[in-house]
């Protein structure tokens, strides 16, 4: 499977035409007339040639090592970037970076429909060993891998890849995705579709631009009716061997390792990191921006508000210790 890139950048653009709606604390040398930006990327992976955001003390690691030639953040964080990057001091790190994204993506925070996509059976001899079912619709350059299935009244967008040996339902929808072998996904899922990224700005919210993609390693199950939303700027990822019940919603830029299982109706918020070998029961919720840790257990109906350290078993809401739920639920009876 190649690096598929589902949304091009315009551009680029000189640093000083991107930051200029409003005044804007610079700090770093380089004349911003001539310094060219030829995207918005992660700390991680953005290269010299492209702009970054940094808005969480969390995110440290990444940014004292980021290669970014220019990033966006506060003036509390701005001293664990590198000193060859150009730091820009903002109030509002999300809505700045917002903006900006709009201008090297203005289509990409709606989702319109692929107008590449045509019947399956129209262009069914590009896939002469996968099965199809009725009523298939699948865009330009999709990629399907042998012995694959294909359910009925399913529709594939542009640039998705699937591999091998794959199971996909009815009634799927699938754009904006990488997938890999043995990968089944269960009737009436959604997958790479637009996350809830939105700025409050008084009384009119601002769409954020979600460019990244879904990735979906070997192996993975998937529960029927699961909504996968795609990333922000990075990518919404679930590891190998890892299974998902029915009705589970992962929002923009989750992470799940491998081996995990995840009950019916969990609820990730976006940029939350799971790790390998978790389990999850049903019905319960994992707040934004969090790292559960490696053989974690989540009992059913708990909400998780904090990180979670490696080989815990939690419980409750706010999700605490097994061990400290069992004794508080105890001394109330």
């Amino acid at each position: 499977m190649s690096d598929t890139v589902f949304f091009l950048p315009k551009g680029p653009f000189y640093l000083e035409k991107l930051i200029s709606n409003s005044k804007k604390n610079i700090e770093g040398s380089g004349d911003l007339k001539k310094i060219k930006i030829f995207d918005v990327k992660t700390l991680e992976k953005a290269t010299s040639k492209d702009l970054s955001f940094f808005n969480s003390v969390q995110y440290r690691p990444f940014a004292s090592h980021t290669k970014a030639s220019a990033c966006i953040t506060t003036d509390s964080l701005k001293d664990y970037l590198p000193k060859n990057c150009l730091k820009i001091i903002v109030q509002n790190v999300l809505f700045t970076t917002a903006q900006i994204s709009k201008k090297f993506y203005p289509e990409a925070d709606l989702d319109y429909p692929d107008q590449s996509i045509r019947e399956v059976k129209k262009i069914s001899s590009k896939y002469p060993s996968v099965t199809f079912g009725k009523n298939i619709f699948i865009g330009k350059k999709v990629k399907i891998g042998s012995k694959s299935i294909i359910g009925s009244n399913t529709v594939i967008e542009h640039d998705v890849q699937i591999g091998k040996n794959c199971l996909i339902g009815s009634n799927v929808t699938i754009k904006n995705t990488i997938i890999g072998n043995n990968v089944v996904i269960q009737d009436g899922c959604k997958i790479g579709v637009k996350g809830f990224g939105f700025i409050p700005i008084k009384d009119n919210n601002f769409r954020f631009p979600h460019i990244g993609r879904v990735i979906l390693k070997d192996n993975v199950e998937l529960g029927a009716n699961c909504t996968i939303d795609r990333g922000s700027i990075g990518d919404t990822a679930i590891g190998e061997n890892t299974f998902l019940d029915n009705q589970v919603h992962m929002a923009h830029n989750v992470k799940i390792g491998k081996n995990c299982m995840i009950a019916g109706q969990v609820g990730f918020a976006g940029s939350s990191t799971i790790g390998n070998n978790v389990s999850i029961g049903g019905q319960a919720g994992v707040s934004g921006h969090l790292k559960i840790g490696n053989n974690v257990k989540i009992g059913g109906g708990s909400g998780v508000v904090k990180n979670i350290p490696d080989n815990t078993t939690v419980m409750g809401y706010p999700a605490v210790p097994l061990k400290k739920f069992l004794k508080k639920n105890k001394n109330n009876e």
